[in-house]
């Protein structure tokens, strides 16, 4: 019987001994360790990739602190080959710089930085990328980094020094630190490291991640200096800078519940219903007593004391309670005059027909954290239109080349019904077809990327649905000038025979019968009946800005009072728009109206005026609305939108009849001699 339990005792004891040997073999490793291990996670997966990342987190890092001292940012990127897939980048900027004790740890140290815990939009918020490429850089190569960096001030020295990661322990290792005198510059960073990489151009290259970057940021200067020995400059578009993200409290819509209990074992508030008040944002006393109330939580307990149970009917009731959407000062959008400004710089070089008008979306909130979705749509000219349309992706202003197949947007643009906005679709899904480049941009203060790396937005439906309401209302831009301009060919062929052959028949009728040539004016009228407004833009004399007029043609039998509509850039308004004839108003927004009055038959008049300043050239003259007019009778404009906010003038006009005055008979007396004289040319003929 003892032989018999011998080898479960055997089994047992080696078991435990195994069990010891893994524990003795197991151990803390630091962050720093595990992404180096597993490089591909921040994007470092490939070396043409990598070459790519290292620029994109270096420049992100220019632009945000640009922007956070309220600097127009000038940022010089430079590759040179110095080896067989080896080459020394360097990126410089005019930021505030960084003070000499920060340096090392924010370049060589993972997860360090200061915009994690900041409710508020930046392009860098995990503290990884920039100390992420040092480290690949160290690791793939083996040299050090180079810093330099001075603060602003006449009695400030610059630092430099150079920098490697110790992936063991999560520690910057630096040597060479020293003060120095950077006489040209007065403040600004400079980072140079040696790393493995491929150099390749085409759409998932630094040049193109550079001049997407410039559209989203017309307001930076960016020049690249690549292997090739050709320099690039994307000059700055605007000098408006960006508005400022303000940091805000966590908004509770769409919160989960591991969010919720960890806000609350946190909070240093002492009832739930301060903690609800005061460490979310849009939460009023009433409203906090009405959360509890719907929930059953005492608001009187302690928030410390909801647990999971509490915690989940908290949850459960701030979804059945309306609550003002989130603030949207936490956020940076880059508007839709600045988007259309950045698109019109960059891609000039293509001629397109037709910029639409960009849209930007209310914020709202996903998971506490709010954002906002803004598209704009560029078509015609010299795009390709053979292929399917060019997506441009973009989060928090910075451009997204990798998986765009795994990508948020790139889902919404496939799920959107392009047919019915002239553009072809096969099958009616996937990326349409034709000569468009499309952009999205989601802004957020946490934007739900699908891996470290930040190459793709993660599929929430709440984002997608605000993707396709602003893809929806750009889209019918794009409609609406489609259909404008398909109508206004249509018409221009039919005038240009009217005006042609008319004329040329009545001369030749009028010889024949030696008889004057009638007034074909009304003729010409009847036949046209419409209301034509005809646009154009010139820039001024002094090349300071631009003369926009409008001539307005009357080919109708009745006089008409109507108003014509525009949203006008609000910086470019000048005293002559205010200061015309017809102006009306204008509001915050910069939509301006203006009155055309009692506009007789045959007769036109003219709408001018000059816009300057460096957002001019953005307004497009197609752009214009009627109201106080049936829109089917008007060539050259569309009805005004009822989302503008604008009340326009109410249609009192019903047929286009010559009303009864004191020249009805002489009116009647001319359509006589006319019907006499076409049936004398056909009776001729």
């Amino acid at each position: 019987m003892g032989k018999d339990s011998e080898p479960p005792v055997r089994a047992a004891r080696s078991g435990r001994a195994t069990a010891e040997q893994l524990a003795d073999k197991q151990h803390e490793i630091s962050v720093t360790e595990f992404f180096e291990k597993n490089k591909q996670i921040l994007g470092f997966d490939s070396r043409a990739k990598s070459l790519l990342m290292g620029v994109k987190e270096a420049v992100d890092n220019s632009l945000d602190a640009c922007e956070e001292a309220e600097i127009l940012p000038d940022i010089v990127v430079k590759v040179t080959k110095v080896g067989e897939e080896e080459y020394t980048v360097s990126i410089e900027d005019n930021g505030p710089g960084i003070v000499h004790r920060a340096m090392p740890n924010v370049f060589g140290r993972l997860l360090y930085g200061s915009r994690f815990h900041a409710m508020r939009q930046s392009r860098g918020q995990q503290g990884i990328g920039i100390s992420a490429t040092v480290m690949y850089a160290n690791v793939s190569t083996g040299k050090p980094a180079h810093i330099a960096s001075r603060i602003e001030g006449e009695e400030e020295v610059a630092w430099e020094m150079d920098i490697a990661v110790d992936t063991k322990t999560n520690r910057p290792i630096v040597t060479n630190d020293r003060a120095f005198p950077w006489m040209d510059k007065a403040h600004g960073t400079l980072i140079e490291y040696t790393t493995k990489g491929r150099y390749v151009t085409g759409k998932q290259s630094i040049f193109e991640y550079l001049k997407e970057t410039a559209i989203v940021n017309p307001h930076a200067r960016i020049e690249f200096h690549d292997p090739d020995g050709k320099t690039w400059t994307f000059e700055r578009a605007t000098e408006t800078m960006p508005p400022k993200a303000a940091e805000i409290k966590p908004h509770p819509a769409g919160m989960e519940i591991g969010d919720m209990m960890g806000y609350s074992a946190q909070s240093s508030q002492k009832t739930v219903k301060d903690f609800l008040k005061n460490d979310f944002c849009r939460m009023t006393d009433r409203l906090a007593s009405e959360v509890c109330g719907k929930a059953g939580v005492d608001p009187k307990s302690r928030p410390q004391d909801l647990g999971r149970e509490g915690s989940m009917k908290l949850i459960s009731a701030i979804a059945d309670t309306k609550i003002m959407a989130p603030p949207s000062d936490c956020l940076s959008p880059i508007g839709d005059v600045l988007i259309k400004k950045g698109l019109m710089h960059i891609l000039d070089g293509m001629r397109p027909e037709y910029y639409a008008t960009p849209v930007t979306r209310p914020a709202h909130a996903v998971n506490g954290n709010p954002f906002t979705v803004e598209t704009g749509i560029v078509y015609g000219g010299e795009i390709p239109s053979d292929g399917q349309v060019t997506i441009m992706r973009f989060a928090n202003r910075v451009p997204l080349l990798y998986q765009q197949g795994a990508d948020i947007i790139t889902k919404a643009v496939s799920e959107f019904d392009w047919r019915r906005y002239g553009l072809e679709q096969r099958g009616g899904k996937g990326i349409p077809y034709g000569p468009a480049i499309v952009l999205v941009h989601v802004a957020s203060t946490k934007v739900p990327f699908t891996s470290e790396g930040k190459e793709a937005i993660a599929s929430l439906p709440e984002i997608e649905e605000e993707i396709l309401a602003a893809l929806r209302l750009v889209a019918r831009n794009l409609k609406s000038h489609l259909n404008k301009m398909e109508r206004k060919s249509k018409t221009h062929e039919k005038f240009d025979i009217v005006q042609k052959i008319l004329p040329d028949l009545a001369d030749k009728v009028s010889t024949q019968l030696g008889r004057p040539v009638p007034d074909l004016s009304r003729t010409i009228t009847k036949i046209m009946n419409v209301v034509w407004i005809e646009p154009s833009k010139k820039r001024t004399e002094d090349r300071k800005g631009y003369t926009i007029n409008y001539t307005v043609y009357n080919y109708t039998v009745r006089p008409h009072t109507f108003m014509l509509h525009m949203a006008l850039p609000k910086d470019s308004i000048t005293d002559s728009v205010t200061g015309s004839p017809m102006f009306d108003s204008v509001n915050d927004e910069g939509k301006t109206q203006w009155v055309v009055r009692d506009l007789e038959p045959s007769k036109s008049v003219q709408v001018s005026f000059v816009l300057e300043g460096d957002m001019a050239d953005t307004f497009d003259p197609d752009d214009v609305y009627v109201s106080g007019i049936n829109p089917v009778i008007v060539m050259g404009a569309e009805a005004l939108p009822g989302d503008w906010g604008i009340k326009g003038m109410e249609i009192t006009e019903t047929e286009d009849v010559v009303p009864e005055d004191d020249s009805a008979e002489e009116e009647e007396k001319e359509e006589l001699e006319e019907e006499e004289f076409e049936k004398e040319a056909k009776e001729d003929e």
